[in-house]
């Protein structure tokens, strides 16, 4: 069996070295065996396996966010995925709506997985051959206002992210800011969506000059330069910074040519 690692991208940029974290080596992975050493808290990385049953088609292992599913067929689904070292992918999972299906609750929005699948170059579509579940948002599901701002923050990383371009440090800012909502919860929900958004954009590449309150513009300021879980001790309502929200929307929405179905509902809450 060959093993190959890929190496982890260096980034040059100051306000982003924020998203960097130290990783730790990264071991032999064998098939069938439990992911979670290899994809603990900051690791990379995806591992690519030959297969002797499969000659033409490379079996690969990443660590990945579920981004959406959608139904395909009569029992399988359409999953788009953010892979930590191939960027956005999009593959289908067959069986994956049974019942006794070997994906499991790996497939929910946001769950952060171990994901098996096989790539070809000719192809579109991946074919995913399982999952293990690495972390879920299962637990954040009972509040309504934070499960609108995973829908959220799901949707605008699918509309977003180019198909198969990586990029790192979104993968990692979508960790933080889930990490963050897990342990603050609704108490942490307004930062989370305005650290995610402002980022989002950044990251995206086409961040416009900020034409918000002076408040706003300060706390944009934080957040560029503050990891989250680093952020000011202080009460956020649903009105901190609301109009730095709703120009990030703005700005969104202009690159991807069309409105967020859940940016309003999220504000309605």
């Amino acid at each position: 069996m060959t093993i190959s690692v890929p190496r982890g991208t260096r980034h040059s940029n100051r306000q982003s070295s924020i998203l960097q974290s130290s990783l730790p080596p990264v071991r032999s992975l064998r098939p069938h065996t439990s992911l979670a050493p290899l994809f603990g808290c900051g690791s990379p990385r995806c591992v690519t396996l030959k297969y002797p049953l499969v000659p033409d088609m490379p079996a690969r292992v990443s660590e990945a966010i579920i981004l959406r599913t959608y139904p395909f067929q009569e029992a399988d689904l359409v999953v788009s995925f953010l892979t930590r070292d191939l960027g956005k992918l999009r593959g289908v999972a067959r069986r994956a709506r049974r019942m006794k299906s070997r994906f499991g609750a790996g497939l929910e929005r946001l769950s952060r997985v171990g994901m098996f699948y096989f790539q070809r170059e000719t192809r579109e579509l991946v074919s995913l051959d399982s999952c293990e579940l690495i972390s879920s948002q299962f637990a954040l599901a009972s509040d309504y206002t934070i499960g609108v701002a995973l829908d959220y923050i799901a949707e605008v990383s699918e509309q977003l992210l180019p198909p198969a371009e990586p990029n790192e440090r979104f993968f990692r800012l979508l960790i933080a800011v889930l990490e963050y909502l897990r342990e603050r919860q609704e108490r942490g929900v307004w930062q989370a969506v305005s650290y995610f958004s402002l980022w989002a954009v950044k990251l995206s590449g086409f961040l416009p000059e900020l034409r918000v309150s002076r408040e706003s513009r300060e706390i944009a300021g934080e957040i560029l330069h503050t990891p989250i879980g680093q952020l000011a001790d202080k009460e956020w309502t649903k009105e901190t910074a609301a109009d730095l929200r709703r120009f990030l929307v703005r700005t969104i929405e202009e690159q991807i040519e069309h409105r967020l179905i859940t940016a309003p509902m999220l504000e309605a809450t």
